[in-house]
């Protein structure tokens, strides 16, 4: 459905795009997850045929997106990160003027209207100006302002930052049922928990570069992140911790925390609690790291997703 080849873009000397390339297949849910800056937006503003790359290319259902846009622009459909509504106009205006613009019949955007306005909770709102609206319902029009013309593609850039969780489950779920559906979804995130739920593949990208792409299973086994033993100490001194060092060598140590890291977490928790009483380490909490995304993301860069 979706092809990506070697798309480069840079901003000055800055390099937002350092030769991308990947595949979507049609029905798929495909998520970009990195943290802001490392080129999420560029990424899909370029295969959303708003921004231009310096090089590369993108096919969308086998068409060029920069030599036949009019064939691409009629069967996708765009959720920027940026609200795209015009504030002095009531939700049922900005949809009608939306529609407008994708070309929709204005018999069948009328309905189309009234059944995404339900969809995302907005009826009784519908007339009410769009400046008065709270952040999430603002971004719940932005969705549906993008789906009036029935897409086949939709891109979704960081569509629940800063919004209520009440706004946040309501795209999840009208955004699953259109997965279901058959749609195909690009979605951009930096919210971990949002790429487990949601989608089928992932590709996490940093500094403009794709540095892993799978199934979240298969990201997990092909990662270098292992589950951890997170320990953390009263008063950790050196020649304490150095003892813990030698007895266990797979570790790594944080202030007052040591993280004991593990193929199976069962299995070597008692033989850590025993080797931290024998090392006359005082113990303040233990918790436990499954392999996640997150994880996966700092085995990878070295940093936080969200740094």
């Amino acid at each position: 459905m979706i092809g990506i080849k070697d798309l480069k873009k840079s901003y000055g000397r800055h390099e937002a795009l350092k030769g991308i390339s990947f595949s979507i297949k049609e029905g798929e849910f495909y998520g970009l997850l990195g943290p802001n800056g490392a080129g999420k937006t560029t990424a899909i503003s370029i295969m959303s045929s708003i921004l231009k790359p310096d090089s590369g290319e993108v096919l969308i259902n086998g068409n060029n997106i920069y030599s036949n846009p009019g064939e691409t622009k009629k069967i996708i459909g765009v959720v920027p990160q940026e609200i795209a509504l015009y504030n002095e106009l009531s939700a049922n205006e900005n949809l009608m003027f939306w529609g407008g613009m994708y070309s929709v019949p204005e018999r069948e955007l009328k309905d189309r209207k009234n059944e995404l306005l339900d969809l995302f909770g907005l009826t009784d709102r519908k007339n009410d100006k769009v400046a008065n609206y709270s952040g999430g319902m603002k971004r719940r029009i932005n969705i549906a302002a993008a789906l009036l013309h029935r897409p086949r593609v939709l891109f979704m850039d960081e569509p629940t930052v800063g919004i209520d969780p009440q706004s946040r489950n309501l795209i999840f779920e009208v955004t699953e049922k259109l997965h279901h559906d058959g749609m195909t979804i690009i979605y951009t995130t930096h919210y971990m928990e949002e790429a487990e739920r949601l989608c089928n593949r992932i590709g996490i990208i940093d500094k403009g570069q794709i540095i892993a792409e799978g199934t979240l299973e298969e990201l997990k086994k092909n990662s270098p992140a292992k589950e951890t033993i997170v320990v953390t100490f009263n008063n950790l001194d050196d020649q304490v911790a150095q003892r813990l060092f030698s007895s266990r060598k797979n570790s790594k140590r944080s202030g007052n925390t040591i993280y004991f890291y593990t193929s199976d977490l069962k299995k070597d928790l008692p033989p850590v609690i025993t080797q931290c009483q024998e090392a006359g380490a005082e113990i303040n909490q233990i918790e436990f790291q499954k392999v996640n995304l997150e994880t996966i993301f700092l085995s990878l860069t070295g940093k936080q997703l969200r740094d």
